[in-house]
């Protein structure tokens, strides 16, 4: 385990409209406003045609190959996540959902491509104090954080 500290910052309430591409949203977000760093809290409707990675398709593989699922219809989402910066200073948002219609949820990360149904909303809770930072990780593959 790795951490570190910070403090909070300012808290910004967003409204993501019909269309709009969840991570692409928030990270322009950050740089408008200059988040280096926040918590995101989301909840609201997908619309089809959204992508979701649903996990790795071999648990313990020497390299991880993403399994992914577009959303043929409309769920319900909420959301959790953070914005750290990657190794260029460029926001990232990562955000994990759990999207559900009738008695069906799908579960994964909104990296490829989450288009808003309608509405969404998102309180992203700025961090302060925390040179925090996502960097690549060449065995996964993965942009990690280090607190």
């Amino acid at each position: 385990m790795r951490y570190s500290e910070a403090r909070q910052g300012r808290i910004f309430v967003v409204r993501l409209e019909d269309g709009d591409v969840v991570h692409e949203c928030l990270e322009a977000l950050a740089r408008a406003e200059r988040i280096r760093a926040a918590s995101i809290t989301l909840l609201g409707g997908m619309d089809q045609g959204s992508h979701l990675v649903v996990g790795p398709k071999h648990p313990r593989a020497a390299s991880v190959e993403p399994m992914s699922r577009a959303v043929s219809d409309v769920r319900e989402v909420v959301g959790a996540g953070t914005l750290f910066p990657d190794e260029q200073n460029s926001p990232v948002v990562h955000v994990h959902m759990a999207c559900g219609r009738d008695d069906h949820t799908l579960t994964g990360c909104a990296r490829l491509g989450v288009r808003v149904w309608h509405v969404m909303e998102a309180i992203v809770v700025e961090l302060i104090d925390t040179e925090a930072v996502r960097r690549l990780d060449r065995a996964t593959g993965f942009q990690l954080l280090w607190p």
